[in-house]
């Protein structure tokens, strides 16, 4: 066995004489639990956080969408579909056209956003899997609005007497005094589409509040464009695919008419918000533990002085200065070490009840979302060891030929 490692962990398990080391010293090992088991529980919340705020688009965002290089709409041709249908590893793929419109009913008002869908964009996306009550059933009568818009403009559900009123700005035609100067100016404004509810859709409020989906041919009317023009295609990919090879063969059909995006893609600022969230919290984290470890030299020393009497003993013995800091530099090592590995545990341990039993709750119905990610172990561990390095070097080259001569 290597010599310093041997003596090392004697000193780890042996008890000082004097009581206040023995109390240093156990103070020091349960600041590293604590502060390792800390940041391996904030890391595991904040990856069910991240994994819990995404889930939103799995239903929302298909696997990849194509959208206009330029402007608002493009047009698709019927050639065109025919070589989208062929591209191998798309599965389906759905039209849609969306623009910002103004919803009233019974004097209530709100502006949202209209998205003409066809028949094929639940077998693209996961949306229908989102109703809250209901049912979805999108055809030239129907549409499904989002929660926060029903309850907003106080809407029902199959209410023929009582439909939601969608007004959409008709295409400019001349100047707007010649617009106006009829005597209804409004209509001359406006298209106006009155529409009975389905379903109601509950997500998240930013999205209840911001759409109402209807027909794809039906919505194309109201916004005076032909069958042709549309605003996305969403599509559906085959697991097994390759998404570069699927997205060189889309844009060979529209060239650089369109800009493709995955799901990743389309919520980039959401991405961007929660990585950095993330990158901050194990920072300030990371800042505690280096605070925490100063207790890591304070020990060592402490430790030393109170070893110096066998210090010098093995140094008479032709123990070397050099070894004789390896031998706190290990010791050092091995309590940081210990005590992450201890903190990491007991933290898996706190992590896996919750995922069990989800005994800390958001809401009544809703336990606080924690995801156990193995990098989070290595992560955490490999934090421990960089600092307790660190500290244990720092203290062991207090030792010195002065000291134990």
């Amino acid at each position: 066995m290597n010599f310093p490692f041997y003596i090392a962990q004697r000193y780890v398990r042996s008890k000082s004489s004097q009581n206040v080391v023995n109390i240093i010293n156990f103070v020091t090992f349960l600041v590293i639990v604590i502060g390792s088991m800390a940041l391996f529980i904030v890391l595991s919340g904040f990856a069910g956080l991240k994994t819990f705020s995404l889930s939103f688009s799995q239903s929302t965002d298909p696997d990849l969408k194509a959208q206009p290089a330029i402007g608002k709409f493009f047009s698709i041709s019927a050639e065109q579909e025919k070589e989208l249908s062929e591209i191998s590893g798309v599965v389906s793929y759905a039209k849609e056209i969306e623009e910002q419109v103004y919803l009233t009913h019974k004097e209530k008002s709100h502006v949202a956003y209209l998205k003409g869908i066809d028949a094929n964009y639940i077998a693209t996306t996961l949306m229908d899997s989102t109703i809250y009550y209901g049912h979805w059933q999108i055809d030239q009568n129907h549409a499904v609005a989002g929660r926060g818009i029903v309850n907003l403009l106080g809407l029902a559900i199959n209410d023929p007497r009582n439909p939601l009123t969608i007004l959409a700005p008709k295409p400019g035609k001349g100047s707007l005094s010649q617009q106006v100067s009829s005597t209804n100016p409004f209509d001359n404004l406006f298209n106006r589409l009155p529409i009975v509810l389905s379903g109601v859709f509950a997500i998240e409020n930013d999205l209840d509040n911001k759409y109402v989906f209807a027909d794809l041919p039906l919505v194309q009317a109201l916004l005076e464009k032909d069958e042709a023009t549309i605003s996305g295609i969403n599509f559906k990919l085959d697991e097994t695919a390759s998404v570069s090879e699927i997205r060189n063969n889309i844009k060979k059909v529209f060239g650089d008419v369109i800009v493709l995006k995955d799901r990743k893609e389309l919520n980039g600022t959401l991405h961007r918000m929660l990585n950095t969230e993330n990158l901050a919290t194990y920072l300030i984290f990371t800042l505690v533990l280096i605070i925490a470890l100063f207790n890591v030299v304070g020990a060592i020393i402490m430790m030393i002085l109170d070893k110096q009497q066998n210090s010098k003993t093995l140094y008479s013995l032709g123990t070397t200065v050099k070894e004789l800091r390896r031998i706190y530099f290990v010791q050092g090592v091995l309590v940081t070490s210990l005590g992450g590995f201890i903190g990491v545990l007991l933290g898996a341990i706190l992590i896996w009840s919750q995922l069990a039993f989800g005994w800390l709750k958001i809401t009544p119905s809703l336990a606080y979302p924690v995801e156990f990610q193995f990098v989070n172990i290595l992560v955490v561990l490999a934090t421990i060891i960089v600092l307790g390095v660190i500290a244990s070097k720092i203290a062991s080259s207090r030792i010195n030929k002065k000291l134990v001569s």
